[in-house]
């Protein structure tokens, strides 16, 4: 088998794509985040993240969000090819402001919650989830 100048030049250009690749990705949570607090700052207290420190398969990962007395929580998957994962809305009747799901994740990544409070700030949680099989494609 001998490699000629095209597979060299394909081997080139797909390490550069991997190399380039979490970049986006990173960029695509942060636009994401940014997008919904309009650029305000985010603080760190009032926003209860659970999930799994280890979870065995990324295709069903716990989590529970809690934030009493947010308007909504958006949940952000910093790893995954589409960071949003969901985005949950509180009316003025709800009886407390807290969600629970399963979400796919694409390998050992951050999970991250912000979280709309009813006086305009917003607020920010993060975990990081180790996973041992790959759920999205991995």
């Amino acid at each position: 088998m001998s490699i000629t100048r095209r597979d060299t030049l394909l081997i080139g250009l797909g390490a550069a794509a991997a190399t380039v690749l979490p970049f986006r990705v990173v960029a695509a949570t942060e636009d994401a985040i940014a997008e919904f607090t309009g650029g305000a700052e985010t603080g760190s207290e009032g926003l209860t993240l659970t999930a799994p420190e280890i979870a065995e398969n990324g295709n069903t990962v716990p989590i529970e969000v809690s934030a009493p007395g947010a308007e909504a929580i958006l949940v952000l998957a910093a790893g995954n090819p589409q960071p949003g994962v969901a985005q949950f809305n509180f009316g003025p009747l709800s009886a407390s402001q807290y969600a629970a799901t399963r979400i796919r994740l694409a390998g050992t990544q951050d999970v991250v919650a912000v979280a709309k409070m009813a006086d305009g700030s917003f607020v920010k949680a993060s975990k990081e989830v180790k996973v041992t099989i790959g759920g999205c494609g991995g």
